[in-house]
């Protein structure tokens, strides 16, 4: 394989190895040499498997911890990097181009034209600016929509395949819990991957993103993709619409890749008006027409529901928020507090002083976060910390924002609450027309 392009893939177990499977595995131009991996636990020190590198690389192909870069771009002699994760600040990206280049490679973000696929069937993808901007209860919602017209509909997530064994995930369909034990899934996994199921529904996931587009493709009329980590579609859209966030205006603008999904949408949802400051929902809506004066512009409403909420009155609380909204997405809050607020909650506890092991770890790595506990559970030993921490804490109950049931993974001492997250009426009647202008175009 000698004369080769020499690359490194970074990234975080996403759309580093989309990437590579669309472009690098069967080009005989470059050679991979690595993945690196961050923000995933324990995802370094392992190989992306033979039976998903291919046949120019027979015995796979290593995943290091990304602070190894330096140290690999210099003893490998690379020539290329390529940067493929996501939900970040541009200022970031260009931090990590000038440690490339100063390390002697070339520093390289691949485009739409490279990585999307085509599908044979109609696609609408549902993107974001940030993490955590309301991006799933959308493509949910279109999801119900369109089934509800007599239409067979498959979604398809952003990759989250954080199960050690990169290999049984090639392609996973998940229809039932049953699903969802048979893959392992971590608690941000069931987050996206229940409320489907919870609908009757059917959405895929895994690593090979060709073969799960085929694979949907037999069961549906209509393809949604759900974009996690404000990532943009794996799969070429037919109608692309983006949801920013008021609660973090000016992002739109300066993250990456949620510009791009911005500059690129047919349709831009400014979500959450109903919570969000005028000015901040103002400042969104003016950024957009700046860069994308084409996109049909809504104005979303985000409803927080729960069956019993008239518990939550003159009770000491604690808190769960999904954790990708409160961690690497950046919020100090979600669904979870805003519900402790409306319906009187006498004080919500600070987890902090009850954290254990890797929950400890994560409230240092995100000072912001204070009187909320974000639901982690990359894999069994968190999961337990998680339980741990959330039995150590002195409250009368915990309110459990996160879209999952969570004592279907823990056991709680305390009673909790489940809240629950959807788009408005009016929102819904905005995406009826949305569903209707669709299946004229393309489905009729």
């Amino acid at each position: 394989m000698t004369g080769k392009n020499k690359v490194i893939i970074m990234g975080a177990a996403g759309r580093d190895f989309h990437n590579f499977n669309v472009y690098f595995r069967d080009n005989e131009d470059y050679e991979v040499v690595a993945f690196t991996a961050t923000q995933i636990p324990d995802i370094h020190n392992r190989k992306y498997p033979p039976k998903l590198s291919g046949k120019l690389y027979p015995d796979g192909i290593p995943i290091y911890p990304e602070t190894d870069l330096t140290r690999l771009i210099k003893e490998k002699n690379v020539d290329k990097v390529v940067f493929a994760y996501s939900d970040l600040p541009n200022s970031y990206v260009m931090a990590k181009s000038a440690i490339v280049n100063a390390a002697g490679a070339d520093f390289v973000l691949m485009g739409t034209k490279n990585t999307m696929l085509k599908s044979k069937k109609a696609v609408i993808a549902v993107c974001a600016v940030r993490t955590g901007s309301g991006k799933s209860q959308v493509s949910r919602k279109l999801f119900e929509i369109f089934r509800n017209k007599g239409f067979k509909v498959a979604s398809i997530r952003h990759p989250m395949p954080y199960d050690p064994n990169i290999a049984t995930q090639i392609v996973q369909r998940f229809a039932s819990y049953e699903d969802l034990d048979k893959y392992n899934c971590t608690i941000e996994e069931r987050e996206e991957y229940e409320p489907y199921i919870d609908k009757g529904g059917i959405i895929f996931s895994g690593v090979d993103y060709e073969k799960i587009l085929r694979y949907a493709e037999k069961e549906a009329d209509v393809i949604i993709w759900d974009g996690g980590n404000n990532d943009f579609s794996f799969i070429k859209p037919d109608l692309l619409i983006t949801i920013a966030d008021p609660h973090r205006p000016g992002h739109e603008l300066s993250y990456y890749p949620g510009e791009l999904n911005a500059r690129q949408a047919d349709i831009i949802i400014i979500n959450k008006v109903n919570t969000a400051n005028p000015e901040d929902i103002d400042t969104v809506n003016d950024n957009i027409k700046k860069i994308n004066p084409k996109a049909k512009i809504i104005k979303g409403i985000s409803t927080i529901i729960s069956d019993e909420k008239d518990k939550i009155k003159g009770k000491r609380v604690l808190v769960i928020e999904d954790g990708p909204t409160v961690t690497h997405g950046g919020m100090k809050f979600g669904a979870g507090r805003i519900a402790a607020e409306r319906w009187e909650a006498k004080e919500i506890i600070d987890p902090r002083p009850y954290a254990v092991g890797s929950i400890v770890k994560i409230f240092e790595k995100y000072p912001h976060l204070s009187n909320v506990l974000p639901a982690m559970g990359y894999g069994k030993k968190q999961i337990k910390e998680l339980e741990q921490t959330i039995n150590n804490t002195n409250v009368d109950l915990v309110i459990g924002g996160t879209p999952i049931d969570i004592t279907r993974v823990l056991k709680s001492s305390k009673p909790i609450v489940r809240i629950r997250y959807d788009v408005g009426e009016e929102t819904e009647k905005d995406l009826e027309k949305v569903a209707d202008n669709f299946i004229k175009m393309y489905l009729s």
